[in-house]
């Protein structure tokens, strides 16, 4: 597999890095967890970086397998040069205000920010950034996680909610998880102490998912998703915080 990156990206929530995304295949090389890293360079001015193909599926069934794949890369030792992650409620609102301030008609989910307070995460973990469903490859019996390009370090919870997200499960699978396979996502991650933290969080995740689809939405020019819709509905189902 070649990856040839883009010159620009203007995504507010994803990364786009070679640097970060061949730190990461070099840090985790041999654990199973990532592809081979073969190689990397320019091309025409735009940076490239090639690794093993895996040969498998993209995932679909099977959450607490995940669960248990995302437990075992956030016991991984943490990699020098990873930017930190947003971590605790005041900043995953200041993400998600700086999103809304770049789309249009915001108001309605301005209302809707969260109350309370979650403290940040005191031991920062290395962390994939964008464990979506397209990421991960069912493969032999295994998972391998693939595209690199936004690892951080932070609070592991952010991969959790990005996998549970009803929005990128209804990206990459056609459906968000069911009421059942979430709880068994849950009920399969090592540390039962990070799952209750990822649900106190849980508001602010939906909540800046929501905005992170409406900028998707118009920067595309079409009207809210389906993708949008269950971000939003998840997040009016939450419990008030505080």
């Amino acid at each position: 597999m070649v990856k040839l990156y883009a010159r620009d990206t203007d995504n507010p929530l994803f990364a786009n890095d070679p640097q970060r995304e061949r730190a990461a295949l070099q840090a985790l090389g041999g654990t199973g967890m990532v592809p081979h890293y073969l190689s990397d360079g320019a091309f025409e001015g735009q940076q490239w970086l090639a690794y093993t193909h895996i040969p498998g599926e993209t995932w679909s069934q099977n959450a607490g397998h995940v669960a248990q794949l995302l437990g075992r890369l956030h016991d991984q030792p943490t990699i020098s040069g990873l930017p930190q992650g947003g971590n605790g409620s005041r900043a995953l609102a200041e993400q998600t205000h700086h999103i809304l301030g770049r789309c249009q008609g915001a108001e309605t989910l301005l209302s809707m920010e969260p109350r309370g307070e979650v403290a940040p995460y005191l031991s920062p973990t290395l962390i994939h950034g964008d464990p979506v469903p397209g990421n991960i490859v069912a493969h032999d019996g295994t998972l391998t996680l693939i595209d690199w390009q936004c690892p951080q370090i932070g609070d592991p919870t952010e991969d959790l909610a990005l996998f549970l997200s009803p929005a990128m499960q209804q990206v990459y699978r056609g459906a968000p998880l069911s009421a059942v396979e979430e709880a068994a996502f849950l009920d399969r991650y090592p540390d039962p102490q990070l799952v209750a933290r990822y649900l106190a969080l849980r508001p602010w995740y939906h909540w800046r998912m929501a905005a992170y689809c409406l900028w998707r939405d118009q920067r595309d020019g079409r009207a809210p998703s389906r993708a949008f819709d269950l971000e939003l509905a998840a997040l009016r189902a939450c419990p008030e915080s505080g």
